[in-house]
């Protein structure tokens, strides 16, 4: 994009990073945005918590600041940030909630990430970056050759130096990284996973703009049907192949491997422990960084999901509506013929009003005809009804059990983040049974019901017996532990 005078201009007129920059109250929505969804890795957030949030902000600014400093109220605040003209904040409501749910843009991530990186840094690394860029240079150039001499050639280079490099190891030659370059790796690194991190909200919000452009399509269209599907159809492979849907593909099925999840676990630990790094002072969600792209990625995974099935009830809201088009000019037909009628059999010099090109009679045999089936009569039982007893205790209708799948579900999920398969005697032993058999059925019934677009693969080996243990109440009230034996059940992986 050339940054010309007119370019620049219209950015600063009508690009929401840039309103919220020059914004009076830049430094306090920034301050707030980085606290709240940034640094938690907060994706949605309902109106209640941002609401009090701020409120807490607010108090402690005009503490400090004055009572004039900030007169409106927090929720003003938020309805004035998310209008269309701003553009901060994301207002909406979820498919399973009715309470106003708010999320960030891409643009307002993007004016706090070039905010902090106003801040001096202490270590500015450029070793990192250059090596960074020659390898990335190195992919691209072997990646795009297709002869296959020169890409034998540049294979045996590479071996050669990994043959110098080993026996250098077996002579006990060990080239070890200094302190100033771990910390140019590790800030360079530590940079790169903020930024992908941040990259998911982007990726979220585009997805969203391609399936408004669709229903913008959808409402505005004049021609037939099938065309439509077949642009709909050709708009969604569209935005499945398009380069943006085909990198986050890759990534996911990298990001979901069990084996590179636990290699990166075990790397990043180690890197953590060295004294050069640990100077540094590191954020603490340096630690679990890819379970906040796990759970960022599977977030745009559901949002992705529930745009589908936005998309077909709309097509399905379509379609009733042009059959109730049909139905009522069927309707105004048939009204019209009605007041027709009497016009056409009272008046002898009436045109005609209807052509049959062939008459026949219809012939029906008298075996044709169905026999008579006399109607089924209903007996009602004389049965004596009795008066209820009206004393009677309806508390157990109140005091019913609800098992949360979905939370289930999620441990299940996070305990497979590190292995690649679980018993459930282990399941619950990490998170005891809280709700009795009803808790532990459920368990058993995850594995035929998808969640979150996946679902759980459990084997059942009836070789081994395993007691599952959980504590409950008897009629009297005193808490007893009760016991299942169950063949040995294990779940493994997502599919």
């Amino acid at each position: 994009m050339p940054l010309d005078y007119s370019t620049l201009d219209s950015l600063r007129s009508k690009h929401p990073a840039w309103r919220l920059l020059t914004s009076p109250h830049a430094p306090l929505i920034a301050s707030f945005f980085d606290k709240v969804f940034v640094s938690r890795n907060m994706r949605v957030m309902p109106q209640s918590d941002l609401v009090e949030a701020l409120e807490d902000e607010l108090f402690v600014l005009r503490e400090q600041l004055g009572a004039d400093k900030f007169p409106k109220s927090a929720l003003d605040y938020l309805n004035d940030w998310a209008a269309p003209e701003k553009g901060w904040l994301r207002k909406f409501y979820r498919q399973d909630s009715d309470e106003v749910q708010f999320d960030l843009t891409p643009a307002t991530e993007k004016a706090i990430q070039w905010l902090e990186s106003l801040n001096q840094r202490s270590f500015v690394g450029t070793e990192s970056r250059l090596l960074m860029l020659f390898d990335l240079l190195r992919q691209l150039h072997e990646g795009s050759h297709a002869d296959p001499e020169t890409r034998l050639r540049e294979l045996q280079k590479r071996r050669e130096e990994l043959d110098r490099e080993i026996a250098q190891v077996v002579q006990g030659q060990v080239s070890m990284l200094d302190d100033t370059a771990l910390k140019d790796r590790f800030m360079q690194f530590n940079q790169q996973a903020r930024e992908l991190l941040s990259d998911f909200r982007e990726v979220e919000y585009n997805f969203r703009q391609l399936d408004r452009n669709v229903r913008e399509q959808i409402a505005q269209w004049d021609k037939q049907k099938g065309e439509l599907l077949e642009t709909i159809m050709g708009d969604r492979d569209a935005i499945a192949e398009s380069d943006q849907g085909n990198s986050f593909r890759a990534f996911w099925d990298f990001l979901m491997s069990p084996q590179r999840q636990e290699q990166f676990t075990e790397m990043l630990e180690q890197v953590l422990e060295l004294p050069a790094i640990d100077a540094l002072k590191p954020d603490k969600r340096t630690r679990r960084i890819h379970y906040d792209w796990l759970e960022a990625g599977e977030h745009t995974q559901r949002t992705v999901a529930l745009l589908s099935q936005q998309l077909r009830r709309f097509l399905d809201d379509q379609a009733w509506l042009e059959n109730k088009r049909i139905m009522e000019i069927l309707r105004g037909i048939e009204s019209k013929t009605l007041d027709m009628r009497e016009d056409l059999f009272s008046s002898a010099t009436a045109g005609d009003f209807l052509f049959i090109d062939d008459v026949s009679a219809g012939i029906e045999l008298p075996m044709e005809k169905p026999l008579y089936k006399p109607p089924l009569k209903i007996r009602l039982a004389n049965t004596q009804l009795q008066e209820g007893d009206e004393n009677l205790d309806a508390d157990a209708l109140f005091s019913q059990v609800v098992v949360d799948k979905a939370e289930l579900a999620r441990h299940i999920r996070q305990s497979l983040q590190n292995k690649s398969q679980i018993a459930l005697t282990e399941l619950c032993r990490t998170r005891p049974l809280q709700l009795g058999l009803a808790e532990l059925l459920a368990y058993l019934e995850l594995a035929s019901e998808e969640h979150d677009g996946s679902r759980f693969k459990m084997v059942v080996d009836e070789t081994v017996e395993d007691w599952i243990a959980w504590q409950a109440e008897d009629a009297a009230g005193r808490t007893v532990t009760r016991k299942a034996r169950l063949p040995r059940i294990i779940f493994i992986g997502a599919r």
